[in-house]
C-alpha cells in the first residue's frame, strides 16, 4: 500500500493521517478491506505495534471497523471523498498527436455504453447479437476445460503473433471447402475481432492522404479507422448489385485500398455478382490497389447457391480477406482472422506483434478442435435454419402490419434487414425510434452508415437474438408507433426504384 509517512510527530500518528487522507481522497472506499497489521507493517517497514496503534486510533474516530479482530475495513459511515476541484491555470488541454486529435475531436467515436445491453427494451432488434440458446455450450465448455487441464508450462508463456498453428490449419481447410478461399495456413493471421483486422490492414497498407474506396452506404467502424489514419475517403454508390464498379475512380487517383463487403453488403444486404467482382479486381490491378474483403456473415445465406469469396477469383494477390466468429459463434470470443497475400504476410504479422503481441491462446485451441471435430459446421446448419425461420417471421410481420409503407432490402442472407419507411423523411426517424423505445422496442437508424444522409428514414433490424414470438410481438408494438407517425407527416416524394428492391438513397 502506497502511503506518505513524511512529516513530524509520532510515526503511528503519521500513519493514521496517511490512511485518513487515502479514505477522504477516495483511494480507500467505504467497505474496502485493509491489510492485516502484520502485512502492512512488513509492507511499510515499520513495527507491528505502530500499525496497531494507528488502526485503533482510526477505529475510535469512526474511520475503520474491525470484525472479530480478523479483518479491518473502512467504516460504512466514513466521510465520503471530497469532490476534486481544479486550480485555475493548472489543468491544460493535453497536446495530442494528429491521430489522437482525430480520435477525440473529429470522429465522434461511440461511447463505451453504445453496445451495452438495454434491459428496458423487451424487444431489442439490435444488430450483431447471436441466438445463444442454439449454441452448444456444454461442448464448448468441455473443449475449454480439456485444453486448460492439458496445458503445459509453455502454454503460460507468449504465443505466436500470427496465431495458433492448429487453428490456422483448421481455418485453411474450412475456408477452402466453404468459401472457395485459396490459401495456405501460413497466410492466415488470427486477430482479436474484425475491428482489429481492419485496423491492421489500414496500418500496413495506408499512409495519410492515400485514397480509400468505400461503399455508400458502408460499415462505419471501417470508415472511422481510415479517417483516424488520415486517409482520403471516396464513396462509391451501391445499387441492387452491390458496389457500382462503373463509378470507381480513375486508376491515377492515388487509391491504395478498396474496402468492400461483396457477399452481403453492409448494411443493404445485396450481393455483388461475378461480373462486378471481376471488374473490381481488374480495376485494382490497373490502380495498383488492394481490396479488403470483409466477409462478415457469409455463412448465413438462405436462398440460391453459396457464392465463393472474392478472394477466390484473385490471381494477383490483391485481396486481403477478413472473417470473424462474432456473428457465427459469439462476440465475447474475440476471434477473427485475416487471409493475407503471401507478399504481405511478414508485414501483417509484424503489425499484429506491435499491436497486442498475440491473441489469447485458450480460445484458439478450443476453436481449432470445435472446427476439426465438425461441431462448428453442424452448429452453423442449425443456426442457419433457425435464422431462416426468424427471418421469415420478421418479413411476414413487417408486411402484415406495415404493408406498402415500408421497403425491405437484403432479405436473402445475413442476420439483419434494412427497412425503409416510405412515407417518413430521414429527420423523422429519431421520433419513431424514441416512440418505439417507450413501448419496449429497440430499433436503430442507418444514418451513420452514409456519407450523405438518405432522404427517407431507414432502420436496421437485427433478428438473430430474438425468438419468433418476440419478433411478432415486437413488430406489432413497433407498428403501433409508425402508424400514427404516418398520419402526422406529409408523404415524401416518390423515389425511383433500383434493381432488386434498392432505392435511390443508395446512389
Amino acid at each position: 500500500m502506497l502511503l506518505n509517512l513524511r512529516g513530524g510527530g509520532p510515526l503511528y500518528r503519521r500513519l493514521g493521517q496517511a490512511l485518513k487522507s487515502a479514505i477522504r481522497a477516495g483511494r480507500l472506499a467505504q467497505g474496502a478491506r485493509l491489510p492485516s497489521s502484520r502485512a502492512l507493517a512488513d509492507d511499510l517497514g515499520v513495527s507491528r505495534n505502530t500499525v496497531m496503534l494507528a488502526y485503533e486510533q482510526l477505529m475510535a474516530e469512526g474511520y475503520l471497523v474491525s470484525r472479530d479482530r480478523a479483518t479491518t475495513s473502512v467504516a460504512a459511515g466514513a466521510p465520503p471523498p471530497a469532490p476534486r476541484t481544479s486550480r485555475p491555470g493548472v489543468e491544460r488541454r493535453p497536446r495530442l498527436s494528429t491521430y489522437g486529435r482525430r480520435l477525440t475531436e473529429d470522429l465522434g467515436l461511440p461511447p463505451s455504453t453504445a453496445y451495452a445491453s438495454r434491459p428496458e427494451l423487451r424487444y431489442d432488434f439490435r444488430y450483431g447479437r447471436p441466438w445463444m440458446q442454439q449454441f452448444p455450450h456444454e461442448v464448448w465448455r468441455r473443449l475449454l476445460a480439456a485444453h486448460a487441464r492439458r496445458a503445459s508450462i509453455d502454454a503460460f508463456g507468449y504465443g505466436p503473433p500470427e496465431g495458433l498453428a492448429s487453428l490456422r490449419a483448421a481455418l485453411a481447410e474450412y475456408l477452402a471447402r466453404s468459401r472457395g478461399v485459396v490459401c495456405e495456413a501460413d497466410q492466415i493471421v488470427i486477430v482479436s475481432g474484425s475491428q482489429q483486422g481492419i485496423d491492421l490492414a489500414a496500418r500496413v497498407l495506408l499512409d495519410a492522404g492515400d485514397g480509400v474506396v468505400m461503399e455508400e452506404p458502408h460499415y462505419p467502424g471501417a470508415r472511422l479507422v481510415y479517417e483516424a489514419l488520415g486517409a482520403r475517403l471516396i464513396g462509391v454508390p451501391v445499387d441492387g448489385n452491390g458496389l457500382d464498379t462503373t463509378r470507381l475512380p480513375a486508376p491515377s487517383a492515388g487509391v491504395r485500398l478498396a474496402s468492400v463487403t461483396p457477399c452481403h453488403q453492409f448494411p443493404t444486404g445485396v450481393i455483388m455478382p461475378v461480373a462486378r467482382r471481376q471488374a473490381l479486381l481488374e480495376w485494382a490491378s490497373r490502380a495498383n490497389a488492394f481490396i479488403l474483403e470483409d466477409d462478415y456473415v457469409s455463412e448465413f445465406r438462405y436462398e440460391g447457391r453459396p457464392l465463393e469469396a472474392l478472394q477466390a477469383l484473385d490471381h494477383e494477390g490483391r485481396v486481403v480477406y477478413l472473417g470473424t466468429f462474432s456473428k457465427t459463434l459469439f462476440p465475447a470470443l474475440r476471434l477473427a482472422y485475416l487471409v493475407v497475400p503471401r507478399a504481405l504476410v511478414r508485414a501483417f504479422v509484424a503489425a499484429k506483434w506491435l499491436t497486442d503481441r498475440y491473441t489469447a491462446m485458450l480460445g484458439q485451441a478450443a476453436l481449432a478442435d470445435f472446427i476439426t471435430s465438425g461441431h462448428f459446421e453442424r452448429y452453423l446448419r442449425r443456426a442457419r435454419a433457425g435464422n431462416a425461420a426468424r427471418r421469415r417471421v420478421l418479413i411476414g410481420s413487417l408486411r402484415r402490419h406495415l404493408g406498402d409503407r415500408i421497403e425491405i432490402v437484403g432479405d436473402n442472407a445475413g442476420v439483419h434487414l434494412l427497412v425503409w419507411l416510405n412515407d417518413v423523411r430521414a429527420d423523422g426517424a429519431e421520433a419513431i425510434i424514441a416512440g418505439a423505445a417507450r413501448v419496449g422496442v429497440g430499433v436503430y437508424p442507418i444514418t451513420s452508415f452514409f456519407f450523405r444522409p438518405p432522404r427517407r428514414a431507414g432502420l436496421l433490424f437485427g433478428y438473430a437474438a430474438l425468438s419468433e414470438a418476440e419478433i411478432r410481438a415486437g413488430i406489432e408494438r413497433f407498428a403501433s408507433v409508425v402508424a400514427p407517425a404516418r398520419s402526422r407527416r406529409r408523404p415524401a416524394p416518390q423515389l425511383p426504384k433500383m434493381a432488386s428492391g434498392m432505392s435511390a438513397e443508395t446512389t
